[in-house]
């Protein structure tokens, strides 16, 4: 599709039965507009009734089919729907909790920039590799698709096309790796991609940022998945704290049921 505007943010939410990632959405778009109000955003959603501006500068349907036995799959369109020319494409159930406009600085050296490794709330590199058996067991990059950048560009296109021939055709391909997924995540098919087009293409895993702050279990150190119940949250005027420690960029929180101005 051809871009209509220069940059901006493309937040990607597929509705299901049990999880409304439009709401999530909405969140992560005021925490955009409040750090950087003239940020453009762009929702690329299933929901037919997904709210407009002045959340969202753009609402996009996805232009193909979508595949609900696995939405992860669908994640190839995000290359044909985007408005922008440069993308930075984030994961819904998440919150800028600084600003994040530096980033684009860095993410131009690359065509392509799947985020590399990820964060604790303590500010330290997440050094856990409990979901990371199959990366570890392939030699495939440790990246994170909650943020990913790209421009308008050949690579991009070559990326894009090969993330959506691995979900496509996951029989064949998960033959090629050690301990693989039934069902591939988007990470996981990135991963793979990258290999395939060549992570020093897509990926920088010198750069410290941008990188998500994860609450998943076994990074945030909690007992159960609940972290809420277990840390001390303190949010307020779009700036958070866990245990008294500030969060900075994007927050990972995963608690869908959490709500939030």
């Amino acid at each position: 599709m051809k871009p209509i505007a220069e940059q901006g943010y493309l937040i990607v939410a597929i509705n299901t039965p049990d999880i409304n990632y439009v709401g999530c959405a909405e969140t992560l778009a005021k925490t955009i507009k409040y750090w950087h109000p003239d940020a453009e955003i762009c929702l690329l959603t299933n929901a037919t009734d997904a709210s407009n501006p002045p959340l969202f500068d753009y609402v996009r349907e996805f232009p193909y089919p979508l595949d609900m036995t696995n939405p992860w799959a669908n994640d190839w369109q995000v290359f044909r729907a985007t408005p922008f020319r440069e993308t930075i494409k984030l994961e819904a159930d998440m919150m800028i909790t600084s600003a994040i406009d530096h980033w684009w600085t860095l993410l131009r050296n690359r065509d392509v920039v799947v985020s590399t490794g990820c964060r604790d709330w303590r500010d330290q590199r997440a050094v856990s590799r409990h979901y990371r058996k199959v990366f570890d067991a392939n030699g495939l990059p440790d990246v994170y698709n909650a943020i990913t950048y790209w421009r308008l560009s050949e690579t991009a296109k070559e990326f894009f096309d090969t993330v959506r021939n691995i979900f496509e055709n996951w029989p064949e391909y998960r033959k090629l790796i050690k301990f693989p997924e039934d069902v591939p995540s988007t990470d996981l098919v990135y991963a793979m991609a990258a290999n395939i087009v060549g992570a020093d293409r897509c990926t920088m895993p010198f750069a410290s940022y941008p990188q998500i702050v994860h609450m998943k279990r076994h990074h945030a150190g909690s007992q159960t998945e609940a972290w809420l119940n277990e840390f001390v949250l303190e949010y307020k005027n779009y700036m958070a704290r866990i245990n008294t420690i500030a969060q900075w960029g994007a927050l990972h929180y995963r608690v869908k049921e959490w709500t939030h101005d």
